[in-house]
C-alpha cells in the first residue's frame, strides 16, 4: 500500500502542501540532501522514493541496520559509474541513520559534499545528537508529525477498496465506529493501522453473500487493546491531557485522578502521562518541592518495570503527590527569561576571573586571574560577578515563598545582604588608600 505518487501520499501538509517547501522544490526537479525526522510509521521512506522519481534519480536504499562502510564505497562507485554513464544523478536513502556511528557517518560526508550523492537519511531519533555536526550542516531537516486521525481513516479505506494492493477484491465493510476505532488505535502510525487492519480481517468471517463485516469487536481481538471513545484527531485528547494538567497546578488529586483514569482507560500510552508529569514536576512545582522531579522519574521508571495495570497505581500515586505539593513557576520563568536575554544580547564571552587557565599561555592572558575560591571564605561566600559585565546585577531566578521555595528565597537574601555590606566595606577601604 506504500504510495508511489506524492498525489497519492497522505499527511504531511506543512511540508507538502500548496506553497510549502518540499512541494516547490519536488516541482523544480531539485532535492537537496534532507534528514527527515519523525516517529516511526509516518511516510519517511515513502517520501524518499517519491523524491527519487519525481527527480529521475538512480535511488539506492540502505539500512544503518544491515550494512556498514564496505557497502557505502560499492555506492559510491556505483554512483560515479551511473553519473558518466546515464548522467543520472544518485539518491541514496539510509534508513535510521542515526544507528550508524561517527566514523561511518564521516564515510558520506565527502560525497555529500562533492555532490556526487544526494543523502536522504530517515530517522526517529533527534538529530541533533544523533548526527554529527559536518553532516548535519550540509543537510536540511524536515520534521514529519504523526498522522492524524483523519490521515489514517483515509489511509485505511484506501486499502480496503485497493483491488492490486489492498482488500478491494473483498466486499469488506465497517461496522459503525470502526474505522476511528482502527485509527485511533493505531497512534499516529500507517504502517500498524494496516497490520490491524490485516489482523481484524484475517479473523472476520464472511457471511452467506461473501460480505465481510469488520467490527469493533474484531479489532479488539485482533489487536488485544480496548477501545474506548477517545477522539485521538487531536481536540479530545488535548481537552483531557489539559484537564489533568490544570488539576494538578490547581491542587486538585480528585480532578487529577479522574482525568489520568479516563485516559489510561482509553488506551493512552502511559508513558506519555508519565513524561507529562514529569514536565509538570520542573514547571509547576519546581523548587518549592524538589523532591516532586525526583518522585516523577521514579513513577516512570516505576511504570517501566510493572507495566499495565500494576504500573498504572505509580503513575495515580504521582498524580496525588503532585496535586498535593506546594506550587511555584520560578523556575520555568527563570529559564524563559534566560532564553529571552541570551536572544536579545547574543554570546557574550565569558569573564575573565572565571574562566578555566589550564595552560601557561591562557593565564598570561588573564583566564582565571582574581578568581576567589569560594571553600577558602570562612561562609563560602564570595563577592565576585559571574554574569558577562553586560548583564552585571540581573537577576533572573525569583523564588516564591511556597514550601521550600521560602528556605532558598531568605537563603539568597541573606547572602545578598552579606555581599552587599562586604562591597560597601571594600569601596571604603578603596578609598582610605586612595
Amino acid at each position: 500500500m506504500r504510495p508511489r505518487r506524492l498525489e497519492d501520499f497522505v499527511g504531511q501538509e506543512q511540508l507538502l502542501g500548496e506553497g510549502k517547501l518540499l512541494g516547490r522544490l519536488m516541482k523544480k526537479g531539485q532535492v537537496p540532501s534532507l534528514l527527515l525526522w519523525g516517529p516511526p510509521g509516518v511516510g519517511k521512506t515513502t517520501l524518499a522514493h517519491i523524491l527519487a522519481e519525481s527527480t529521475g534519480s538512480n535511488f539506492v536504499f540502505f539500512s544503518a541496520v544491515l550494512s556498514g562502510i564496505k557497502e557505502v564505497r560499492d555506492i559510491v562507485a556505483q554512483a560515479k559509474q551511473v553519473l558518466i554513464e546515464r548522467q543520472q544523478p544518485t539518491i541514496l536513502f539510509v534508513d535510521e541513520i542515526h544507528r550508524f556511528n561517527k566514523s561511518q557517518q564521516d564515510a558520506f560526508l565527502p560525497h555529500v559534499e562533492s555532490g556526487l550523492l544526494t543523502l536522504i537519511g530517515a530517522t526517529t531519533e533527534n538529530p541533533s545528537f544523533q548526527v554529527i555536526a559536518p553532516l548535519l550542516s550540509r543537510c536540511r531537516v524536515l520534521v514529519l508529525n504523526s498522522l492524524t486521525t483523519e490521515n489514517l481513516a483515509e489511509i485505511i479505506t484506501r486499502a480496503i477498496k485497493d483491488r492490486e494492493n489492498g482488500l478491494g477484491e473483498y466486499r469488506i465493510e465497517l461496522e459503525t465506529g470502526a474505522l476511528e476505532s482502527l485509527a485511533g488505535m493505531a497512534d499516529g502510525d500507517a504502517r500498524r493501522a494496516l497490520n490491524n487492519l490485516d489482523l481484524a480481517f484475517s479473523i472476520t468471517r464472511p457471511d452467506r453473500e461473501g460480505s465481510y463485516l469488520i467490527t469493533r469487536a474484531s479489532i479488539e481481538e485482533a489487536t488485544q487493546e480496548r477501545s474506548l471513545r477517545y477522539d485521538k484527531t487531536g481536540e479530545e485528547h488535548y481537552n483531557l491531557i489539559s484537564a489533568l494538567h490544570k488539576s494538578l497546578r490547581d491542587s486538585d488529586p480528585d480532578g487529577a485522578l479522574y482525568w489520568l483514569g479516563r485516559m489510561l482507560m482509553a488506551g493512552e500510552d502511559p508513558l506519555y502521562l508519565a513524561r507529562r508529569m514529569i514536565r509538570f514536576a520542573s514547571e509547576d512545582i519546581g523548587n518549592a518541592d524538589p523532591q516532586a522531579l525526583i518522585f516523577a522519574i521514579s513513577a516512570r521508571d516505576s511504570y517501566q518495570t510493572l507495566g499495565s495495570p500494576e504500573g498504572d497505581l505509580a503513575l495515580a500515586q504521582l498524580a496525588i503527590y503532585l496535586a498535593t505539593a506546594p506550587k511555584s513557576n520560578a523556575c520555568y520563568q527563570a529559564l524563559n527569561q534566560v532564553y529571552q536575554e541570551i536572544g536579545n544580547t547574543g554570546s557574550l564571552p565569558v569573564p575573565l576571573h572565571i574562566r578555566n587557565a589550564p595552560t601557561g599561555l591562557m593565564k598570561g592572558l588573564g583566564y582565571g586571574k582574581d578568581y576567589q575560591y569560594a571553600h577558602d571564605n570562612p561562609d563560602g561566600i564570595v563577592l565576585q560577578d559571574h554574569l558577562p559585565p553586560e548583564l552585571a546585577g540581573q537577576r533572573y531566578y525569583r523564588p516564591t515563598n511556597r514550601g521550600y521555595e521560602a528556605v532558598i528565597a531568605d537563603r539568597l537574601e541573606k547572602w545578598h545582604k552579606l555581599l552587599q555590606q562586604r562591597a560597601v566595606k571594600g569601596k571604603a577601604k578603596s578609598g582610605e588608600k586612595r
